[in-house]
């Protein structure tokens, strides 16, 4: 068992994935599905326990991690490469309509890494290609960020928009509070209630304490 794979199976007991697997699918379709066309090829970078592949909606859906039990919980037609972020050798240039990730670039060790990650998503996107990323914002979780021993880097929404701008994206939307900070911990837990939360922005002011980032390849 690979170190990702035993950080996993202590974090998350099977109950738990299976709750995150029904939140991510409300996320995906209420929300998420508004980025992606039918037709996209979409990239999901350290996809996880490859929820979003597994729920958004498109032509071709990749996804890369290194956790090889990631390939055991996403069935053809999704294309599942085992490796790391930092190189997407797999994938030729502007291949990738749209790239994502979630609760990635904070595992990162140093912003180096984070700067190699953002280049080679930029090298596979398309021209006019987007990376949104939704990450924990130490602006607003401070006091939480650091309980999780695989967090080495900060980021808030402001860093993260400037490391972006730093690679050549042009960022196109930020929301500073989006999503609470876990899902094991902050309300909703509930598909039902996430649903009411997605729908009501002006609450995300309250809980948000995850942030929204789209990056766009220049045409």
């Amino acid at each position: 068992m690979t170190d990702v794979e035993a950080l996993y199976d202590y974090r998350f007991s099977e109950a738990e994935r299976l709750r995150k697997d029904r939140l991510w699918r409300v996320l995906c379709q209420q929300f998420l599905q508004k980025y992606v066309r039918p037709t996209d090829t979409v990239l999901d970078v350290a996809c996880g326990l490859g929820e979003f592949s597994r729920h958004i909606r498109a032509s071709r859906r990749i996804a890369v991690d290194l956790n090889p039990a990631a390939r055991g919980l996403l069935s053809e037609p999704i294309e599942f490469h085992l490796g790391s972020a930092r190189d997407l050798g797999f994938l030729g240039d502007a291949l990738v309509d749209l790239a994502f990730s979630s609760n990635f670039l904070e595992h990162l060790p140093d912003k180096a890494a984070i700067d190699a990650v953002l280049h080679e998503v930029k090298r596979v996107l398309k021209p006019g290609g987007r990376y949104m990323v939704i990450q924990p914002n130490v602006r607003y979780a401070y006091r939480e960020y650091w309980d999780f021993y695989d967090h080495h880097t900060a980021l808030s929404h402001l860093s993260c928009s400037e490391a972006f701008t730093l690679a050549g994206f042009e960022v196109e939307e930020v929301i500073a509070r989006f999503l609470p900070f876990t899902t094991k911990t902050s309300a909703p837990s509930h598909p039902a209630l996430l649903r009411v939360y997605l729908g009501l922005p002006p609450l995300w002011r309250f809980f948000g304490k995850q942030f929204l980032l789209v990056g766009r390849k220049p045409a």
